[in-house]
């Protein structure tokens, strides 16, 4: 008997840096390549959503990060040109002082951006209504 298809699952890590500043990548691959994007990615088999942000966090942008919230689960089918996938996000910041942000991974580069900029920016995917979801922006 053949599996059903399902939407592939995700994570997102929106991460505020030193309470008034975000964590963005420059993503290195399409779809969006070279367009800013919260660190994420794909959960892997036997991983949970939580572990999956902790380590997409750490693979992009070299910071130990710990949760502090859900902030929402994302499932417009076109959300993503590859296809359906559901992403889960969360609001994270660094876990400690010693880890610095640097990309890596995916990340053709990391930008932190002053959260009074945010909104005026353009961001891969749906990854500035993921933000804005947050709370944390400035009214």
């Amino acid at each position: 008997m053949s599996r059903p298809e399902t939407p592939l699952l995700t994570v997102d890590a929106v991460i505020l840096y030193e309470s008034d500043k975000l964590v963005l990548i420059r993503r290195k691959n399409p779809p969006y390549q070279g367009e800013l994007a919260i660190p994420g990615g794909f959960v892997d088999i036997g991983e949970t959503v939580e572990n999956a942000c902790i380590r997409e966090a750490r693979e992009e942008t070299n910071l130990n990060v710990k949760i502090n919230n859900l902030i929402g689960v994302f499932s417009d089918p076109k959300r993503d040109p590859r296809g359906h996938t559901v992403t889960i996000a969360f609001l994270c910041e660094p876990a400690d002082k010693k880890s610095k942000p640097k990309a890596q991974d995916d990340a053709a580069a990391l930008e932190i951006i002053p959260l009074s900029k945010i909104s005026s920016l353009t961001l891969a995917f749906d990854h500035l209504e993921i933000i804005k979801a947050s709370g944390i922006l400035p009214e």
